[in-house]
């Protein structure tokens, strides 16, 4: 490849899912993300078993990409070591970058972690948030060598939200509380929801909404929900029309998680106008201004929170944006931008490999 050359990007995910019309199916993150990387880098590649050409894109299986003239984006993070011996067979100068869009965290194992610091040693890396990129810089200290370590290349983006997405609100008779992840794994904490929204309705009336990915449906928590008449428990909505339109008469949400790498789906909903109640942990400091009024450290101070919430909203909603001294959704707005995501993506890219093709021409 010679200087000045355009390089086209390629995009690993391992949760890839291609429709009978041929779009990226799914609606978890991975799938989201994916689409949103195809915007900002159209005609882009993605790897997949069969090569084949759909009408927005084209799909190629990872032996078949010019490593020379191809910068491979990897979801697969902990995989871009025999992602590049892949690559090297057939180039000689493989370009792997790793995009970090998930706790480091969720790698538990020891063998995990070093495989992950190593791989993030090693290649340059996108995290999709300060807090993980933080994270992700431990960890390269714990595992990898040092010398390793101080050569990484490393930068972070806030994924931000889609701004023109979000709708007018629409009150309803009855507060919908929302529960803000699509999953039921341990690390959302499910049960505590479950356990203080179950006090919560014997208080006050209250329709609690949960929206899960397929896989969750049927698992023990969200049969539990599913057997309330409070609940009403669904697959996620396959449309972001219709996902926004669901936020805006959206009254609150309890969020209990432990940990997030960033919290896309919580400033979304805040952004929608719905009341946040999040635990006082680092990760909902980072996506929230100083002196927000509604983090909690106990269970029973999240009770008393969201029962303000669904009894007294505009009230709450007041409070909210007074640590703003304006308006709580455009500072949301403001510091939650996609566009700045967008820019550090292409920005990254072009500073290490020169000119992207096509970067940024649907921005």
């Amino acid at each position: 490849m010679r200087k000045g050359d355009v390089v086209k990007v390629a995009i690993q995910y391992e949760g890839l899912r291609i429709d009978r019309a041929g779009h990226v199916a799914g609606h978890d993150a991975g799938d989201t993300l994916v689409r949103r990387l195809m915007r900002i880098f159209p005609g882009a590649i993605l790897i997949d078993k069969k090569k084949h050409t759909y009408d927005d894109f084209e799909t190629m299986p990872l032996e078949m990409i010019d490593g020379d003239n191809t910068v491979l984006l990897n979801m697969n993070v902990i995989d871009s070591i025999p992602t590049w011996r892949v690559l090297k067979e057939n180039s000689d100068t493989p370009k792997v970058v790793n995009f970090v869009w998930w706790s480091p965290k969720k790698y538990a194992t020891e063998i995990e972690a070093a495989e992950l610091s190593l791989s993030c040693a090693l290649f340059p890396t996108i995290a999709n948030s300060d807090r993980t990129a933080s994270s992700l810089r431990v960890e390269l200290q714990r595992w990898t060598p040092q010398h390793l370590a101080e050569k990484a290349t490393m930068t972070s983006a806030n994924l931000g939200i889609q701004l023109e997405h979000a709708q007018d609100r629409q009150e309803t008779e009855i507060p919908v509380v929302l529960y803000p992840a699509i999953y039921m794994s341990k690390r959302k904490n499910p049960k505590l929801f479950f356990e203080i929204m179950s006090k919560i309705v014997k208080k006050t009336p209250v329709k609690v909404e949960v929206r899960l990915v397929e896989s969750h449906l049927t698992s023990h928590q969200a049969m539990e929900f599913g057997r309330q008449r409070w609940a009403s428990v669904s697959p996620l909505l396959p449309f972001r029309h219709d996902y926004w339109a669901a936020l805006a008469r959206t009254t609150a949400f309890l969020a209990t998680s432990d940990e997030e790498s960033y919290g896309l789906q919580y400033v979304e909903a805040m952004v929608a106008g719905a009341i946040g109640v999040l635990p006082d942990k680092p990760w909902a400091h980072a996506i929230l201004p100083e002196g927000y009024p509604f983090l909690y450290s106990t269970p029973g101070e999240a009770e008393a929170m969201i029962l303000r919430a669904v009894t007294s909203p505009d009230q709450c909603r007041a409070e909210i944006d007074a640590t703003v001294d304006g308006d709580f959704a455009t500072w949301l707005r403001q510091h939650h931008d996609q566009d700045q995501f967008e820019s550090t993506m292409v920005t990254c890219l072009e500073q290490w490999f020169g000119p992207i093709e096509g970067a940024g021409s649907n921005q």
